[in-house]
């Protein structure tokens, strides 16, 4: 059978399911418990944050994320400032909970926020909060970033969930926020099918967290702050286990998720190493054909597919039918510009976004797993390269 070169392929591996069918004979408890627990710190440790939750995805986790903040009282205002090249759930929280988003340019080098836009942005309405998105791991220009942080005490949202293993000037992405989140779905860098973590140094936002997580009840704080809120409000004694301090969701994950994440940690870094390796000769080999695609010189990119920009919107359309010809799946970069999104121009109208439009109009992916050799990626190379406008 002719080979197929799909964007993404199962992280879950044939080690990982004999080691979950050998933990289900063991009649397992099933949901939320130890495991998500060994899960939360096994990775906090690994990223190099205090805090991680474990939830149901990452688009739960980027919800969560704002939410967190809005019961913090810690925002000046509900301005917030959202990237023009993202994803759905990361913008689409901003709506649902009563925030007002302004939606920032992408910067031609990484795809990430223009900090030019930006400051003026942040002159212009000056918002509490920005949310920012490593594009398919490549780390937004975190220096000026973190100046304009300091200048102007917002507070930074930071969505890793396509970033698992990038570093900017050698320290990993999800560690430069106020809080962070990261994705655990099938085409992800691991998986635990569907799943997500929100990362944070912040013990009062972590204890917001696994309430709101879990109905808003306080049965996952350490016992003695559950006893110490449940004083303070003067909670019968009976009803203590069932009483809601925030009006929460119920976004739980499962000890099945947990024990996946667990065996699929074992080899985080032999994927890291892969999927660097890759994106390696996708940006040589592009770099060297005059194409533009997104690009940290002072970061690592652990990509989950490699993005480039065509010349033309007839250009990608060709080079669309040459990969699909050779049984290469393709896509658009993320949902493009969101700007350009029915749920966006629906509530806010049409703005000009010269870059995340060019994005939008041109962008392709291309696979990059473990699981690809670098045979693979030249061929898939040779395949994008080869086509004319």
């Amino acid at each position: 059978m002719e080979k197929r070169y799909l964007l993404a392929d199962h992280t879950i591996d044939k080690d990982d399911i004999k080691d979950l069918i050998g933990w289900l004979k063991t009649d397992p408890w099933l949901t939320q418990g130890v495991l998500v627990q060994k899960f939360e710190r096994s990775w906090a440790k690994w990223l190099g944050t205090k805090y991680a939750t474990f939830v149901n995805s990452g688009s739960s986790a980027n919800l969560l994320m704002y939410y967190a903040f809005l019961l913090s009282s810690r925002l000046r205002n509900k301005k917030v400032i959202v990237p023009a090249v993202s994803w759905s759930t990361t913008v689409a929280p901003s709506i649902q909970l009563g925030f007002e988003p302004i939606m920032c340019e992408a910067d031609w080098t990484t795809f990430g926020l223009d900090i030019n836009y930006l400051e003026k942005l942040l002159k212009k309405h000056s918002p509490g909060m920005i949310v920012i998105v490593h594009v398919l791991g490549v780390p937004n220009d975190m220096d000026p970033l973190l100046e304009l942080k300091k200048r102007y005490n917002f507070v930074l949202l930071e969505d890793a969930c396509a970033a698992l293993g990038s570093r900017y000037k050698g320290k990993h992405v999800g560690t430069f926020g106020d809080i962070s989140t990261f994705s655990f779905f099938y085409g992800h860098h691991l998986s635990t099918i569907e799943g997500g973590m929100i990362c944070t140094n912040d013990e009062k936002l972590h204890d917001i967290l696994v309430q709101i997580r879990a109905h808003g009840w306080a049965k996952d704080l350490p016992p003695e702050k559950e006893e110490r809120q449940a004083r303070e409000r003067k909670v019968l004694e009976f009803n203590r286990p069932f009483t809601f301090y925030n009006p929460g969701f119920n976004v739980r994950s499962t000890e099945l998720n947990a024990r996946i994440g667990l065996s699929q940690m074992k080899k985080i870094e032999h994927v890291v190493k892969r999927r660097i390796e890759n994106q390696g000769i996708y940006e040589s080999r592009f770099g060297q054909a005059g194409f533009h695609f997104a690009k940290n010189k002072r970061g690592i990119t652990c990509s989950i597919s490699f993005a480039a920009l065509a010349r033309s919107p007839g250009h990608r359309d060709n080079i669309a039918r040459a990969l699909r010809k050779n049984r290469i799946e393709t896509r658009p970069l993320g949902g493009g510009n969101m700007s350009r999104q029915p749920f966006w121009e629906d509530r806010y109208g049409k703005t000009d976004f010269p870059i995340a439009d060019r994005i939008h109009r041109t962008s392709f992916q291309l696979p990059n797993h473990p699981y690809l050799s670098p045979e693979d990626i030249h061929f898939v190379c040779d395949t994008a390269l080869s086509v004319k406008e």
